[in-house]
Formats: structure tokens, sequence, C-alpha cells
């Protein structure tokens, strides 16, 4: 089975003798009448969009098919006939079809026909004129396509380089070779906007020949869109313009501004919001599924967010916060403390430099002494702001995530200080002492041409430099000891605020609809087509149901991933380590002269 539908897909590609034919199973149970379609030369197909019933006249025929061919820019014709012998067979309706040809001149002519009480098809296609003028009328092989007219209308067929490898056994069709299917059937919308309800004079039957699909919530959503959206877009250029006066940024601001997750995340949600209010149509599908994806992600957003707010306000949670929040930075400065203690005598057997060591951790007392005193100072108010800074999480939970990292930060803003400072002082002895091993090389570093040049030098500058190189090299095992510990401390801290980071970029950027889409109506994402054998016998037509394969979930989110804040750096294990050992510090924002690994 699998080869045989190899096959068949190896014929329904590429043009050739054989005609495919792309019936609606929604018209498999219609009355006879004519088949109205689009003819696709390129292919060898004919796709059958409806069937017009008697009685008609053919003159409104051929309007109703001008106003749709001006409507949808889509060469629409009638195609052929349609008989179903629901009673006993009439010769005359017979004869009265195959006369219709004469009025409605088409190259090939379809004849589908379903016999009475069986599920026998025939099906014909016939030439008037052969390869020659003076040729006898030829008839094609025809192969019957039955296909859904609704799931490929809403279905959205992908491009190639976004569809999973064919697995096997599964005749998958490309988007190239259907595309004008798919295409054919969005574009014609605008024929199946009647139904059996409307007085006009062409009756038709298709998918929403029954009824057309509406709402009454959907359009008056549709109604009070329009002037929700034009007020909302004024307010958000109002606050726009406020954000970008320089009346509000002078220059310590604007740049401890631009550190903060909390500014960093509302100005993403303000591009968020303009971007759903904006009053421009959606130039294509991939815009649509963009505007949906964004409104779904900040209105699950906001309402997690109004969640959070309930359940601190629920039993005073922000008191208990508060009387929690001393306790636990008193108890992270005694930890601190007690590491200090233990660097200042001999760490883990290690012998220090006892004159240096004495130094840095006194220093590093003092800091933690002074940030104790400044906690203290703060506690009466730290109930009130956190209370005030609970409000924000009604903005969504990102927001209230992001205020998360920038308290993080704040509370641990001596650790980083104790990070900075050990840093600087080992990148200091590092350079230092790779830039004297240059110098008992007889080389230096040519800052003009930025590489390593020869030099000679003479003996009071070998003497100085074999002096400092010794000082250095002795005291760097104290140095890196305290500057190992605290950027383990560091490290620690950037991890927390990296969880904190990642859960912010997975919420601002899960594209929630098209999942929805994936999981509820998966024919809506269409990734290709696979073909089931409904009929395959000697003399009888081939039968063939074309069902749509919908496109892998981890696709989909490859797919319409919306973009993130992208403010917090990104760096490679090999980058990461580079940083680490010659002591270059490691910022939680992204600066203006990194390079993305």
């Amino acid at each position: 089975m699998p080869r045989l539908l190899q096959l068949l897909w190896a014929q329904l590609s590429g043009p050739g003798m054989v005609l495919k034919a792309f019936f609606p199973t929604c018209c498999a149970s219609a009355d006879s009448g004519l088949l109205v379609g689009r003819w696709v030369p390129e292919q060898s197909s004919a796709v059958v969009l409806a069937v017009v019933h008697f009685p008609f006249i053919p003159v409104q025929v051929k309007e109703l098919l001008a106003q749709v061919q001006q409507a949808s820019q889509v060469g629409v014709a009638v195609l052929g006939t349609w008989c179903h012998r629901r009673q006993e067979p009439e010769e005359s309706l017979g004869h009265f079809l195959e006369g219709l040809g004469t009025l409605f001149s088409h190259e090939p002519w379809l004849q589908l026909c379903r016999e009475r009480g069986s599920k026998s098809w025939n099906c014909k296609a016939t030439r008037r004129q052969g390869p020659t003028p003076l040729a006898p009328a030829c008839e094609d092989q025809v192969m019957l396509i039955f296909y859904d007219q609704r799931k490929v209308l809403l279905s959205r067929l992908h491009p190639p380089a976004a569809l999973p490898e064919r697995q096997a056994g599964d005749a998958t069709a490309s988007a190239g070779g259907l595309a004008a299917v798919f295409d054919t059937v969005a574009r014609s919308e605008v024929l199946f906007q009647s139904d059996r309800f409307d007085e006009g004079p062409v009756r038709l039957t298709h998918w929403q020949s029954e009824g057309v699909e509406a709402s009454i919530l959907v359009e008056l959503a549709k109604r009070a869109a329009g002037p929700v959206c034009l007020l909302l877009a004024c307010l958000l250029s109002l606050v726009s313009a406020a954000s970008a006066c320089r009346v509000f940024r002078p220059w310590p601001l604007s740049f401890i501004w631009s550190k903060l997750s909390t500014c960093e995340q509302l100005r993403h949600r303000l591009d968020q919001l303009t971007l759903v209010v904006s009053a421009h149509r959606a130039e294509g599908p991939a815009q649509l599924m963009r505007k949906a994806n964004t409104l779904v992600s900040v209105l699950l957003d906001m309402a997690l967010g109004l969640l959070l707010l309930s359940w601190l306000h629920r039993k005073d949670r922000f008191a208990h916060l508060a009387e929690a929040l001393v306790p636990v930075a008193d108890r992270v400065a005694e930890e601190l403390q007690h590491l200090l203690q233990w660097l200042m005598g001999a760490p883990a057997g290690l012998k220090m430099n006892r004159a240096l060591d004495q130094v840095l951790g006194r220093f590093f007392l003092y800091h933690i002494h002074l940030w104790i005193s400044y906690i203290h100072l703060m506690s009466p108010f730290i109930e009130h702001i956190l209370w005030h800074l609970g409000l924000s999480a009604c903005l969504g939970l990102t927001v209230a995530l992001s205020i998360l990292s920038d308290i993080i930060s704040l509370l641990t803003f001596h650790i980083y200080c104790f990070y900075v400072y050990g840093a600087r002082l080992y990148s200091l002895k590092i350079h230092g002492l790779s830039s004297l091993w240059r110098l008992f090389r007889g080389k230096k570093w040519n800052v003009l041409r930025q590489r390593v040049d020869s030099c000679s030098y003479d003996l009071d500058q070998l003497f100085i430099g074999t002096l400092l190189f010794t000082i250095l090299i002795f005291l760097l095992p104290t140095t890196a000891l305290y500057y190992l510990v605290f950027t383990l401390l560091r490290l620690l801290v950037v991890t927390v605020q990296g969880l904190v980071h990642l859960l912010v970029d997975l919420i601002n950027s899960l594209p929630l609809y098209s999942l929805g889409l994936r999981l509820c109506r998966p024919y809506r994402l269409a990734a290709g087509v696979k073909f089931r054998v409904l009929e395959h016998e000697a003399g009888r037509p081939l039968r063939l149901l074309m069902q749509i394969n919908p496109l892998p979930f981890s696709h989909v989110v490859r797919t319409y991933r919306l973009p993130s804040c992208g403010c917090h750096p990104k760096h490679s294990w090999g980058s990461l380590c580079r940083k680490l050992f010659f002591g270059e510090l490691i910022y939680p924002w992204r600066q203006r002269g990194d390079k993305q690994d």
C-alpha cells in the first residue's frame, strides 16, 4: 500500500495524461447539475468548487461566474456536468446534460455520475478536438480525489522549509504540488456566501449551502473592535510620547531604566499592545497569526497577574513577606560573615598571604556591615513598598516576575559589589602577569596594530619586571581564592535570575493561539496532505480521499514563536569560561559591544 500511494502521488504531482478532478465531499449527495470550478492546466487538475442545480438560465449562470471571477480573481468556469441518479434513470436528463456542453464550452469537459443505490462512480473527460483538427473527440483517464472543502478553505498550507521530514509509508504531498488547490478554494470564498435560503436566480451546493456560518458574538465584537482599538491606540501613543520625552529621561535615570528588567518588560508590553490595537489590517496570514498570538499571550499574562495579585491580598501575605524579608537578609549577611572569617584563616589548609588576606577580609566585612545597616533602615517601609509593587501584577505576570528579578538584584547588590572588586583585582593581576611574561620573551603588545611585536629591553627593565612578576605570582592565589568564592556566589544569583527571565521569555514568546488551533482544529495548520484509496478496481476510475496532515507541535512553536524582550545576554559555554578565567565581568544585561554566540 505505501508503494501504491507513492506511485499515485507521482502521478498527481506533475502534468500527464491522467486528469485529476478534486471533488468536494459536501457535493457527493447533491442533485444533478453543473460542475463549477477552476481548471489548472499546469497540473492537469480540475478543482470543483460547487454544483449548480436545475432549474437555471445559462445567462444567469455566466453572470454569476463573471461576478465571482471579478471579486476573487480566480478563473471560475463551468467544468462539466454532475449526474446523481437517486431515482430511476431518466434518458431525457442524460441527453439534456450531454447537450449542456454546447452552451458552456470547456476543454476538457467533465462528466461525473453517481449510480443509484450503489457506491460506484462514472467519470469521463472528453475533448471535442483531438490532436489535429480532423481527429475525432478523445477521452482522458480521470482520477477522482475527494476533499473536505471547509477544512481546505480554513487551513493554511505551510512552505516546504517548515515541514517535517516525510515518514516511511506516508505519502505526504508537498506544498508546491497542491498550492493551486488550496489557493483556489481560499480565494473563492465569495462563492460560498450564498445558501439555500437566499432567493437568488442560481441555486448552488457547497460546504455552506445548508446555512452560512455566523456568530452574533463575533459580529458584535467586530462592530465594537473599531472604536475600542482607536481609543486604545490614542492612549498608547500618548504613553509612548511621554516615555520618549527627554524631560523624563535625564542621564542617571535613563541609564538605570535601561538596566532594569521591569522597564524592558514594560517597553515590550507597550509594543505588544501597539501591535494588537493597530488600525492597520494584517497584510497576510502570518501577520494575522502574530496578532492573534500576541493578543492571547497578553490576555493570559494579565489573567495570571490578577490571580497572583488576588493571592497576595488574601490573608495579608504582603505583611508576611515583609516580616520574612529582613530575617532572610540578616541570615544571608551572617553566612557571608562566616564565609569571610573562614577565608581570613587557613581555608581548606591553604597557605595564604596573611597581609593581603586580612586587608581583603576586613574590606568585605565593612561592606556587609553597611548593607545590614541599610536593610534595617529600610525595614519600616518594606511592607508599603511591596504593596505598591504588587499592584503592578495587574499589568501581567511577566511584569511581576521582572520586578522580582530587580528585587533580587537589589537585595544581592553587596554580593555583586564583592564580585566586581574580586574580578577587577584578579583581572589586573592576570593582565599584569601576561604583560610581564611577554617581557621575559622579548615581546610587547603593539597597541596601534593590535598584535605582539618583538622588543629589546635593557637590564633595569628586566630586573624590575622580574620583581613585579614575583610579587604578582605570590599574591595571585589569595586573590584568585576570593575571586573564585564571590564568582560562585554571583553565578548562583545569576542562575536564579536566569530562571526568572526564562519564564518571562517563555510567556512572552509562546504562540498560545497557534498551539490552541493545533490542539483543537489541527487542519487549520497544514503541513501537507495524504491520500487514502477509496476504490481501485479495473474499469472504474480511481477514487482517493485527500486528508490534511497537521503541522507538528515543535514546528508550530518554531514557526509562530513571538519575539521576546531580547535584553538579556546569551553566552556560549566557551565564551562564559573564557570570561571567568580572565576575570571579565558577567553583566546581567546586554552590553553594546557584546557579540552574540
